[in-house]
């Protein structure tokens, strides 16, 4: 036993001293090749001299970047996050000249701009040979694998009675475009526990869900991790009672949804015991969180350690150093493929100027890589339940299209963090089954203000005879990014035309969420009726359900208590939908049975509008600025998936379909019952059911 120790000694004494002695041979190449970078004094020295210098300042660098960085970093969880991240280089050439300095013979010397250049590549090199000579040392790769952790265990734990579950959302990747990627051999990580394309066996079994009518992140993942989103109509909405526009990826917003799912279901969420909630709009009641939105507005305090997830990554510095070189190159690929698309003309398309680039960098590289080594960081401590949500394909999607080859380059990457995922799953102290499923899917489509010239909004005004402006105006993107990017930067979450405390008048509010359209009269208190919007507006309801673009209208209705409307003088009761869907019946099954439950809810808007849907090549057409979209009915927005190992029970029995958020949480439930995690919620009759 004690050969074994001084053998793992010595290995990483021997490690350590190859990754001294390459760092000392860079330092020599790039003293030769820039010109502001120098290790010998001004009047010359010897060879021997130069290479002591060298040697001395790639050991004190390397000191440095291990015990100076991580306390720097530490220091800097005040400032915002996203500025952590860029003040990288900066960083990092700041330790380079105090290395240069630490040398008693003071003769290294560099321009503070070169050092910046200097200490990226030092840190590169520094990794990358540690990590070639760890490579067969499982010991030492499980250590390097530790510093991820956003907190490591003081003491070790007694090790764990059952195996542990990591859930993994792609937000946004649909079911088929999910197969698609693996027929495509795009996602070979899928495809091997699939058993597509290699003829191995398969070990994880895919399933299809259906969604509710809101389509979208806030509506799912606060449903499949808090048990309920019941009155959630959408990814925006207007409530009458406190005069506020809800919008699920305002922090302040996200944080009262899960307070009233938290009341609704009656516990405190699929994390509540022993959990991690990773990059997401909810913290699913876990104790440990990092870049969740909920509590973005909060204080940092011991209860709330949303920025840990930085720290986590960030404290190497060549994980730092390398983000941030992804990021640039990211920036620089956004910038050349929209480009690229506006030279071709290619259509549909949208603009994707101004802060999109650095929007999208953050959701395909920072974010992915902050939360991905907050997942290896729980799994090496053993955490019982782990859910992280990926967004990089969505933010994407939404600008480029989603099967357009920009989406597929993601798709790959996020294949590659799931193959980092499981080969972390080997060092871990426990046993992990990895489930990886998604909200909600894309639709394709232009948008409504491209075909027809005008927006939503402009067609509401119309019908209710007020003035038009000649010039449509932009109605902004909701994707999720956008807004985790303000959050980082302690930006206050507020969107143009959406205020948060609209005042009191006659004019209607018309929000956006995808291709699903709200219409609210904030001067009447309570829903208006069929029969009261056309007393009051008897061109509007018309002018709205005979429109090409819109496939059909939820109101309320003193008569009937709900009514379907669509072109040509269509007007179906709820009641009646199962017998006659009337304009419902391009949307598919189901559509009724989302239609009636979106009617139940307390805030559900003046007049619910869906957009178009051509069933024959799934587009629709979202009333916001973006050609993949998601948050009505239509199309693949509305079948996301589920892919479980084949240990755990089946979701649902042959035959049997699974249907909405909240049926997806009672079987996540379940699977964590299954492998002894925690115990909420309780089973019900529907559940044992099902």
């Amino acid at each position: 036993m004690r050969g074994v120790r001084w053998r793992r000694v010595a290995s990483q004494v021997g490690r350590s001293v190859a990754v001294w002695a390459v760092s000392t041979v860079t330092l020599l190449l790039l003293a030769g090749i820039l010109p502001d970078f120098r290790l010998r004094s001004a009047d010359g020295d010897s060879a021997t001299d130069i290479a002591v210098t060298a040697a001395v300042g790639a050991g004190a660098f390397g000191l440095l970047s291990a015990v100076v960085w991580p306390l720097l970093v530490r220091l800097l969880l005040l400032v915002p996050a996203l500025v952590l991240g860029l003040l990288v280089f900066f960083l990092n050439g700041a330790l380079l000249l105090l290395a240069l300095r630490l040398n008693p013979a003071e003769r290294g010397a560099a321009a503070p701009e070169t050092a910046v250049v200097v200490a990226a590549v030092m840190s590169a090199v520094a990794s990358a040979t540690g990590a070639a000579l760890a490579v067969r040392d499982d010991d030492a790769y499980r250590r390097r694998l530790y510093r991820l952790s956003d907190r490591r265990r003081r003491s070790a734990p007694p090790s764990p009675a059952g195996p542990g579950t990591v859930f993994v959302q792609l937000d946004g990747v649909g079911h088929d475009v999910l197969l698609d990627a693996v027929g495509k051999g795009l996602m070979p990580t899928v495809a091997r526990w699939l058993d597509l394309g290699d003829g191995g066996r398969s070990t994880h079994r895919l399933t299809p869900w259906r969604t509710d009518w809101s389509s979208q992140t806030g509506a799912s993942q606060l449903g499949i991790l808090h048990g309920s989103n019941h009155d959630v109509p959408a990814f925006r909405w207007y409530e009458k009672d406190t005069r506020e526009v809800v919008v699920c990826n305002r922090p302040t917003s996200a944080a009262e949804l899960q307070r009233r799912a938290v009341g609704y279901a009656g516990h405190g969420g699929l994390l509540a015991v022993d959990g991690a909630s990773r990059g997401n709009l909810f913290s699913g009641g876990a104790e440990q969180q990092a870049l969740v939105l909920s509590i973005a507005t909060r204080r940092r305090s011991r209860e709330n350690r949303s920025r840990a997830g930085y720290f986590a990554y960030f404290s190497d510095p060549a994980n730092a150093v390398r983000t941030a070189l992804s990021f640039v190159a990211d920036v620089g690929r956004e910038i050349g493929q929209s480009s690229g698309a506006r030279l071709r003309k290619q259509r549909p398309r949208v603009s994707r100027a101004g802060l999109y680039p650095f929007v999208r960098a953050f959701a395909t590289v920072v974010e992915r890589d902050v939360v991905v080594a907050s997942v290896t960081g729980d799994m090496l401590v053993g955490r019982t339940a782990v859910y992280a949500d990926l967004v990089a394909y969505d933010e994407v999607a939404h600008h480029s299209g989603p099967a357009s080859r920009d989406a597929q380059k993601v798709l790959e990457s996020l294949d590659r963090s799931l193959a980092l995922i499981e080969n972390v799953a080997e060092h871990a102290p426990r046993p992990y089954r990895i489930v990886v499923l998604s909200d909600h899917g894309q639709s394709p489509g232009e948008t409504f203000r491209s075909r027809y010239g005008l927006t939503l909004g402009d067609l509401v005004r119309a019908g209710c005879g007020l003035p038009v402006s000649r010039r449509a105006e932009r109605t902004r993107s909701g994707a999720e990014a956008r807004t985790a990017v303000r959050a980082a930067l302690r930006i206050p979450v507020e969107e143009g035309g959406e205020r948060h405390r609209p005042a009191r008048r006659s004019e209607p509010i018309v929000l956006a969420s995808g291709n699903l359209g709200l219409v609210s009269f904030p001067d009447v208190t309570h829903r208006m009726s069929k029969e009261e919007i056309d007393a009051r507006h008897p061109a509007l309801l018309p002018t709205l359900a005979n429109h090409p673009g819109i496939g059909f209208l939820l109101v309320r209705s003193d008569e009937h208590g709900g009514v379907v409307l669509g072109a040509n003088g269509a007007e179906i009761p709820l009641a009646g939908l199962d017998d006659d869907p009337g304009p419902l019946a391009a949307f598919g099954p189901g559509a009724a049975d989302a239609v009636r439950r979106t009617h139940s809810f307390p805030h559900t808007a003046d007049i619910m509008v869906n957009s178009f849907h051509d069933p024959a090549d799934g587009e629709v057409l979202a009333f916001e600025e973006q050609i993949g979209s998601h948050g009505g009915l239509g199309g693949a927005q509305g079948r996301p998936f589920l892919l479980s190992p084949l240990v755990l029970s089946a979701p649902v029995a042959d035959g049997a379909e699974l249907v909405g958020a909240e049926h997806v949480h009672r079987v996540l439930s379940r699977w964590l019952r299954e492998s002894n995690g925690p115990q909420v919620p309780l089973e019900t009759s529907e559940e044992r059911a099902a």
